[in-house]
């Protein structure tokens, strides 16, 4: 089940649960004073923690690793298409906000974004 790369610009290595060697597709998107990280889930090419286990652990990464301020980020979760026969392989995006205390993302928030919701982000 290989991830289409339209769906990202690089693989970004992260640490996971437990500090696991985990990876993730990356697309960052700069738009207006917003900075859109959109992270994929590789299913079989991440040997560790799923995107949508750690979030918060793994949007701070980003925000690190980047030179994001976490204030003007705008975090998407992919679930990209993989041409699967099963339903929960479809395509889905969800925008997640967190709560933040300067220190770390927590209590992550999941939206459900329609196609037109991310074409407003980026064309995929």
């Amino acid at each position: 089940m290989k991830v289409s790369d339209k769906y990202f610009d690089e693989v970004f290595n992260f640490l996971g649960q437990w500090d696991i060697p985990s990876k993730c597709g990356l697309k960052i998107i700069k738009k207006e004073n917003k900075t859109i990280v959109i992270v994929t889930e590789l299913y079989q090419d991440n040997p560790g923690t799923s995107v949508t286990y750690n979030g918060a652990l793994l949007a701070w990464q980003i925000c690190q690793a980047k030179g994001i301020k976490p204030e003007n980020m705008i975090y998407i979760e992919c679930n990209p298409d993989t041409n699967s026969k099963l339903s929960f392989y479809d395509e889905e995006f969800f925008e997640v906000s967190f709560d933040w205390d300067t220190s770390k993302f927590f209590n992550p928030r999941y939206k459900q974004l329609t196609k037109d919701d991310i074409k407003h982000y980026i064309h995929i």
